[in-house]
């Protein structure tokens, strides 16, 4: 028995290098390009016609960001094997794996967070600028 949960901490080990790369990629794309457009939302201009563009770039870079997410989700999901392991010679590696998913639960979270403040904010200013055209039609028919 222990030389099978042996033979199984090794394979472990063998997927955890080979599904390593793509946590290596995605963890690097969410440092390097993902935090700094997630902080570029966070100041949104004051009129709508801005923030529908702002909201349109948001959304393209949503899809690339999403897209990143979706790959380390799969990533992770292939990993949920290390759970029932507890020995000292894959600690290591179960603190990466934790690290990676922390990170990618963290941006993810974010992402969703931006996506949804964009939306709401959008919709606040389309219902703000419909009582503004409301009230200036109205001072026009007071006004004739």
């Amino acid at each position: 028995m222990l030389s099978n949960k042996r033979i199984q901490e090794l394979e472990l080990v063998m997927d955890f290098e080979k599904v390593e790369e793509c946590f290596k990629e995605v963890s690097s794309w969410i440092e390097n390009v993902g935090r700094k457009r997630l902080k570029e939302t966070i100041n949104l201009d004051d009129s709508l016609e801005m923030l529908l563009q702002a909201q349109k770039q948001f959304r393209e870079f949503d899809l690339v960001a999403s897209e990143y997410c979706r790959r380390g989700q799969e990533a992770l999901k292939k990993m949920d094997r290390w759970e029932d392991f507890s020995s000292v010679d894959v600690h290591s590696y179960r603190v990466k794996l934790q690290t990676y998913r922390d990170q990618l639960e963290e941006f993810c979270t974010q992402l969703d967070e931006n996506r949804h403040r964009i939306c709401e904010t959008v919709r606040l200013y389309e219902f703000f600028d419909k009582v503004r055209q409301g009230i200036c039609c109205m001072e026009e028919g007071v006004k004739s």
